[in-house]
C-alpha cells in the first residue's frame, strides 16, 4: 500500500462519487470523463488495498469501509479549502488572528450583530473576545494582547484621560450604517 501516495484529488473524486451516486454524475459535478473518475477511484482502491465501493449493482454503493472513510475524507478536503482560504487572506494583509477587549455592559445585541458582520466578511479569520469589566478594557489593548477595545465610557474624556501615542481613541457615532469595527490596530473605541 502507497498510502504516502494519495492525492486530494482522490478524496475529492471519491466523495463525489458518494454524494452524487454514480460515478457518471460524480464526473458531471467534477467536470471529467465517467472513465476518468472510475480510473480514480480504482487506483485509489488500490492504493487503500480495499474496496470503497460494491460496483455490483446498476450504480456503486459505498462499502462499510468506505462509509467509515467518507467523513475523514470530507474533513480533510474540508481542512484544505480551510487552509487555502487563510493563505490567501494572509498574503492579501488581513490579520490572522483578531482580538477584542470589549466592556461587559457593551449591548449585547450590537456586539452579536458585529460578530456576524466580522464572520461574514472574513470567515477564516478568528475572532477572540475577551470580556472586561470597571474600565479593564484599555489594558489589554495597551498591553498587547487585544487589537481592539470597546467600552461604554460615558465620554470619550473619560475612557481616554491619556493619549499614549500607541492608543488611538475614537468615538462611532450610534448609527446602525456604522462600522462595527474599525481599520487600525491598538484602536479603543467608545459606545
Amino acid at each position: 500500500m502507497a498510502l504516502d501516495g494519495m492525492s486530494l484529488d482522490q478524496l475529492r473524486t471519491f466523495i463525489a462519487a458518494a454524494e452524487e451516486g454514480s460515478f457518471s454524475a460524480a464526473g458531471r459535478k467534477l467536470r471529467r470523463a465517467q472513465s476518468v473518475v472510475s480510473q480514480t477511484l480504482a487506483n485509489f482502491e488500490k492504493q487503500l488495498g480495499m474496496k470503497l465501493f460494491d460496483r455490483s449493482g446498476r450504480y456503486p454503493r459505498l462499502t462499510g469501509q468506505g462509509q467509515a472513510l467518507l467523513n475523514d475524507a470530507r474533513a480533510i478536503a474540508d481542512g484544505m479549502d480551510c487552509f487555502k482560504a487563510r493563505a490567501k487572506t494572509l498574503r492579501e494583509g488581513l490579520e490572522p488572528e483578531l482580538s477584542l477587549s470589549i466592556d461587559a455592559m457593551y449591548p449585547m445585541s450590537a456586539l452579536t450583530e458585529a460578530v456576524g458582520s466580522f464572520r461574514g466578511a472574513f470567515p477564516y479569520t478568528p475572532l477572540r473576545l475577551y470580556v472586561e469589566v470597571l474600565g479593564a478594557v484599555i489594558e489589554p489593548v495597551l498591553q498587547g494582547t487585544c487589537h481592539i477595545g470597546v467600552t461604554c465610557a460615558a465620554s470619550h474624556s473619560s475612557m481616554c484621560p491619556w493619549s499614549p501615542s500607541s492608543l488611538h481613541c475614537i468615538r462611532w457615532p450610534r448609527t446602525r450604517a456604522s462600522s462595527p469595527y474599525p481599520s487600525s490596530r491598538n484602536t479603543c473605541s467608545s459606545c
